[in-house]
């Protein structure tokens, strides 16, 4: 059993973001299943278009973002949960006034995460 604050959990840089950092909550060494993920996007902020192996839950715990998942784009506020499924394109854009955090969980399983479009973010 693991209990700590996020404040424990080191901010690390995501590399094809722009100001945007994960911070992994619960790593695979700590849950046999899922892995759990902190993404914080500082204004005008985003990930580009890109594709991941494995599927995506979230939550969103503040600000305001445009997400593009499948072709499809969605403004989502704090409270509302995303389901990405694996191998689907999606980016993010923090549209807001404040940072734009979420959680994210995926599955235990090899990810290989793709860019398809770096101008996206």
């Amino acid at each position: 059993m693991t209990v700590k604050h996020t404040n424990e959990v080191e901010a690390k840089n995501v590399a094809a973001g722009k100001d945007t950092t994960i911070q992994v909550l619960i790593s695979s060494q700590e849950g046999p299943n899922f892995a759990l993920r902190k993404f914080s996007m500082q204004i005008g902020g985003g990930m580009p278009l890109h594709t991941n192996a494995v599927e995506h839950e979230q939550y969103v715990l503040r600000g305001h973002a445009k997400i593009g998942v499948g072709g499809r784009e969605y403004e989502v506020n704090a409270g509302d949960v995303v389901f990405i499924p694996a191998d689907v394109p999606h980016f993010y854009q923090n549209i807001g006034d404040e940072p734009f955090e979420f959680l994210c969980v995926v599955p235990n399983k090899e990810d290989k995460i793709t860019i398809v479009d770096e101008a996206a973010c």
